[in-house]
């Protein structure tokens, strides 16, 4: 199975505080992709474990969490680390491509968007 790294920065937000967007804060994921370039669930599944996620912002600590599939969505999870869960908007759905868009319901609970900038093999 292989892996991606995989970095999404923080897009333009009209209406909030990033409306212009902010290229140093957003994740840095590492989980298996589909030729396509979406995840790929049964290869998740084959290896939960290797799928991290690095949560990063020039105001904060990084959090390290994992990504977690359950009853069909998909989550960041942080565990003890503070922010139990970000759940990803339809992310199943996505390409993860870059300069593709996906959402992500930040620790606040607010469904940002950000801009895939990166993918590469792990």
């Amino acid at each position: 199975m292989a892996l991606s790294r995989i970095v999404l920065r923080l897009a333009r937000n009209p209406g909030t505080e990033f409306a212009d967007g902010d290229d140093h804060r957003g994740y840095s994921l590492v989980a298996p992709l589909t030729p396509d370039g979406k995840l790929d669930e049964v290869a998740f599944k084959a290896a939960r474990g290797s799928s991290v996620v690095r949560r990063f912002a020039p105001d904060e600590d990084p959090q390290e969490g994992k990504l977690v599939h359950r009853n069909g969505r998909w989550f960041f999870d942080y565990g003890d680390q503070g922010d139990a869960e970000e759940p990803l908007y339809r992310i199943g759905e996505h390409s993860f491509a870059v300069g593709e868009y996906v959402s992500i319901t930040d620790e606040d609970g607010r469904l940002l968007t950000y801009k895939v900038t990166e993918v590469q093999r792990a």
